[in-house]
């Protein structure tokens, strides 16, 4: 760009280059530079998180084509769709669904009752905790399977046993994680409540089980997804229904496209129990913040 200067030699006008004004169609082009659009945080998590199980199908579909493996052992993923829509079809997949959403919630119901009442008073009183927790600790090492020949002896092999198992499972996590919670509420929120003046019931209520709420209801989808992976081997090898027995049933007959397509379905039906616990968990802890 040219402006007009005085010199101070001769006092006359001259046409002086500018270093300081931009040029205009370099301004332009400048202004019109591209930047990238950010997404959405759930688009991003979303795009993430599908190219390593699109490349794990795509892979099961090339061993299968190429038979890398045999199709009696891998079947293809054409032929376990195929089996899956047979069985919605002819409604035997959503009989024993049934069957097994029934167990897991009647023994779930169970172990949460139980483990919020042996967690709160685990938490609240220091005499029960010292006499109960070492007991409740060696049990809770003791995983469902261990449980299961002698609790075969004492109940037999129907529905009450399913349940108590499952209610073993969701029982520990949820608890322990009430004791932790309740152990681990600040002492600085106690010591304000009590120069306000409340009552225990008040403190309890209103700052001790609000506080702890975060690390119960964690225990609470601890527990649902112990309940779950608890029913699944329960059905393996104590069940003439349900999902388990699908899989069993389908491994005797060496139908793996049918042991796969349950397999899929304990899969999402997990999932969309823990996604629907976790939406529930934003909408009571909407209140808190991300430490990063």
């Amino acid at each position: 760009m040219i402006i007009d200067a005085t010199l101070p030699e001769t006092g006359r006008l001259a046409h002086v280059p500018s270093a300081a004004a931009p040029d205009r169609p370099q301004a332009w082009r400048q202004g019109w530079r591209w930047r990238p659009v950010p997404l959405a945080p759930w688009l991003t998590r979303l795009l993430l998180s599908w190219p390593f199980p699109l490349a794990l199908l795509a892979l099961w579909a090339l061993a299968a084509r190429y038979e890398w493996i045999a199709p009696q052992v891998l079947p293809a993923p054409q032929v376990v769709a195929h089996t899956f829509a047979d069985l919605a079809r002819s409604g035997e997949l959503f009989d024993h669904l049934k069957i097994s959403l029934i167990r897991v919630f009647a023994g779930f119901a169970l172990g949460c009752a139980a483990g919020l009442t042996l967690g709160v008073a685990m938490g609240l009183s220091r005499v029960f905790k010292d006499y109960v927790y070492p007991l409740f600790r060696a049990v809770s090492q003791v995983p469902v399977l261990g449980w299961l020949p002698l609790l075969m002896l004492l109940l037999g092999i129907d529905e009450t046993l399913k349940v108590v198992l499952i209610a073993k499972a969701a029982l520990v996590p949820i608890a322990m994680n009430t004791y932790k919670g309740l152990e681990n509420v600040p002492a600085q929120y106690v010591e304000v409540a009590q120069v306000f003046g409340l009552s225990r019931r008040q403190l309890l209520w209103k700052v001790v089980f609000p506080a702890a709420l975060a690390p119960i209801w964690n225990g609470i989808r601890y527990g649902l997804t112990h309940a779950w992976l608890a029913l699944v081997v329960v059905e393996l090898l104590a069940s003439s229904e349900g999902l388990g027995f699908m899989i069993v049933y389908g491994r005797q007959l060496f139908q793996l496209d049918l042991v796969l397509a349950a397999v899929v379905v304990v899969g999402i039906v997990g999932y969309l129990m823990d996604k629907t616990l976790a939406l529930i968990e934003a909408r009571l802890l909407g209140w808190r913040r991300a430490g990063f």
